[in-house]
């Protein structure tokens, strides 16, 4: 036998059929007899052939590979652990595939357009899309092309058919803020995340359900984009507007931290003066001084059940193999394709 790599011409010949018969045989049997596929089959065990990825794909039209789609600048994706989390949810399923891992990152000051192009030209087979903003439609350039995909967080324009996984946000939001209220807060403010994007509308529904459920008024409630500045900048604002606050809940634990360090530059003490909860539990929130109090963000498990669902539809993992239940956490709700896991209040000492 030659030690040079076989070909696709020698696998034809070993196996008596045409190289056309071969090929098809070795990328899915399409039109195959099954004893061509059979002689095949055989051929390419013993002459140890390997199928050439790209001229595969010339036959199946499929590119070996999906995407993290993550429509912010690389200096945002860099910087925050929940694209780190993301990410590893995504490698603990991929790594049992051959699939390759394309991450699609918006330029700086650019618009979606660039990569909904991208994905409506075919260059993958399926997408994961996470931290995606209202002005983005990414669910219509995925309608159009009706490419395979799968969102981390509730999309702003569903169309039937799209799925995506949750945390329940609202329910996050009322939980962190119901907990301040135990500890006996009465004025508490909200640093509510982006408006353009659900978790931050989600989780600001909740604090004002909460609060006006205890019979109490919102305090003041300032914007921030889930970063360390916009939390610090957003607490300067909070304090000028009402010195009075005796608890803040901010829409993640980077703004959070960025919270404490104002409350600290003014001489504000927490939790005795002012009680604070973030939301993620990524890492941020065990570095914090005082150490933050948060609700859990299950972003490796959602980013990991996305990438299951992903995978089951392209027809590379079976549905018999999925991982299921983890251990004591909460189970996943699902309803018409949308997966939605409960948040988990975290206890520290900023509370």
């Amino acid at each position: 036998m030659s030690s040079q790599v076989p070909t696709l011409e020698e696998v034809a010949l070993a196996a008596g059929v045409s190289r056309s018969t071969a090929s098809r045989a070795i990328n899915g049997g399409s039109r195959v007899s099954s004893e061509a596929q059979a002689a095949v089959d055989d051929a390419v065990a013993r002459l140890g052939f390997v199928p050439n990825r790209a001229a595969r794909s010339l036959v199946t039209r499929r590119t070996n590979s999906v995407a993290l789609v993550v429509p912010e600048p690389d200096e945002r994706f860099l910087n925050d652990p929940f694209f780190a989390a993301t990410l590893r949810g995504m490698n603990s399923v991929l790594k049992n595939s051959d699939l390759q891992l394309v991450l699609l990152i918006a330029k700086l000051d650019e618009s979606a357009g660039r990569i909904a192009q991208y994905l409506r030209n075919g260059h993958v087979d399926g997408a994961i899309v996470v931290s995606h903003h209202r002005k983005d439609d990414l669910e219509g350039a995925i309608e159009a092309s009706r490419l395979p995909a799968v969102f981390v967080g509730r999309p702003f324009h569903p169309f039937p058919g799209l799925r995506f996984v949750d945390v329940d946000n609202v329910a996050g939001g009322r939980m962190a803020t119901e907990h301040l209220l135990r500890r006996g807060c009465t004025r508490i403010a909200h640093i509510a995340g982006p408006a353009d994007m659900t978790s931050g509308e989600d989780r600001l529904a909740g604090f004002e359900e909460a609060v006006r459920a205890a019979g109490l008024e919102p305090g003041p409630v300032v914007r921030g984009d889930f970063t360390t500045a916009t939390g610090a900048a957003a607490m300067e604002q909070v304090l000028a507007e009402d010195p009075t606050i005796d608890g803040v809940f901010a829409a993640s634990d980077l703004m959070a931290s960025g919270a404490l360090q104002t409350l600290a530059a003014h001489g504000r003490r927490v939790p005795d003066d002012v009680a604070v909860i973030g939301y993620d539990d990524l890492g941020v929130a065990d570095d914090t001084v005082p150490a933050l109090t948060t609700i859990a963000n299950p972003v490796v498990r959602m980013a990991r059940h996305a990438t299951e669902e992903l995978l089951v539809t392209l027809g590379a993992l079976s549905p018999d193999t999925l991982v299921g239940g983890d251990g004591d956490a909460p189970p996943i709700i699902e309803e018409d394709g949308h997966f939605v896991l409960a948040p988990v209040l975290v206890e520290r000492a900023s509370s």
